[in-house]
């Protein structure tokens, strides 16, 4: 089970190594500026690989479980789903339901962890491969791996890594825990924390805030919904920026550093190195500060 580009990975280790009975994956949706249906990367993959798809709107319901069940899984992996299985579905297989999860639980556990590690400045970030329950990512860990988050780094980037990650490491320990040599281990509770899904609201930039912590949203954002700056009365996306090691403002507002646009914040600059202006396509920072003259102008 899974739709986004992170579950692909997985879907291609185990189709390479196991019996795939069916792909289970979200509903194609309207998507884009002609609102046309398409299908998720999961889908697209599940095609190209002739497996058999079944894209319910809930897993709630009777008909969708019935239907699951004809499969009759010996076991459900899920990596990016969408959807919290109800327990007539973790049930289901006689070697349960596991979860490929992009975070080291207990921490962030939800919909968005590789977003949290960065915005929060985590060091490291990893996958955990964990049995499911009817908690969210609250089951037992059979295996974690980790790797070093370094300054920069995107969510896209840390996603593909942490996509790959997590094949491997469950592909590497499926043997063990289908022969019952591998059992779970409870998460600490004492640790726990959370990555809500996120909303178009997450990524307006409050300049009052270090630049730091600004250049964190900026590249956790990627590509949605992205780090955006209220300026004139429209929304420009900043889509790369880098916090300058030694220049120092006060009070806040808009400058010029080398030919690029920045901006004053609570703590440090932040330089805009491509931005997005309303209803254009991106561009580097000086192209756009070539057709906005009041650019210096304090807010």
């Amino acid at each position: 089970m899974g739709s986004p580009d992170f579950a692909l990975p997985t879907l291609e280790e185990l189709h390479r190594h196991y019996q795939v009975v069916g792909v289970v994956t979200q509903p194609d949706r309207p998507a884009g500026r002609g609102r046309k249906e398409q299908q998720s990367e999961v889908k697209k993959l599940a095609l190209k690989l002739g497996l058999p798809i079944f894209q319910p709107q809930s897993l709630r319901k009777l008909s969708a479980v019935t239907r699951l069940a004809e499969w009759k899984p010996d076991l459900i992996v899920v990596a990016a789903y969408g959807q919290i299985l109800p327990k007539a579905v973790l049930e289901m297989p006689t070697k349960g339901c596991i979860n490929v999860h992009a975070s080291l639980l207990p921490a962030w556990r939800g919909a968005s962890p590789i977003q949290a590690a960065i915005v929060n400045g985590d060091e490291k970030s990893g996958v955990t491969i964990m049995l499911m329950d009817e908690g969210m990512d609250t089951g037992g860990i059979l295996a974690q791996r980790s790797v070093p988050i370094r300054p920069g780094t995107t969510a896209p980037e840390l996603s593909d890594q942490l996509a790959h990650l997590g094949a491997r490491t469950l592909i590497s320990i499926l043997p063990s825990y289908l022969r019952g040599s591998l059992g779970a281990i409870p998460q600490d509770e004492s640790r726990k924390s959370y990555a809500p899904k996120l909303t178009k609201h997450d990524g307006l930039l409050d300049f009052s805030l270090p630049a730091q912590v600004l250049l964190n949203q900026v590249n956790a954002y990627q590509p949605w919904p992205c780090a955006v700056y209220e300026w004139q009365g429209k929304r420009l996306k900043i889509i790369e920026a880098h916090v300058h090691p030694t220049f120092e403002c006060d009070p806040r507002g808009r400058f010029v550093i080398n030919g690029l646009p920045a901006v004053c914040t609570g703590d440090g600059l932040l330089v805009l190195d491509t931005v997005q202006p309303e209803g254009k396509k991106p561009m580097p920072g000086k192209a756009f500060l070539n057709g906005q003259p009041d650019w210096l102008e304090n807010e």
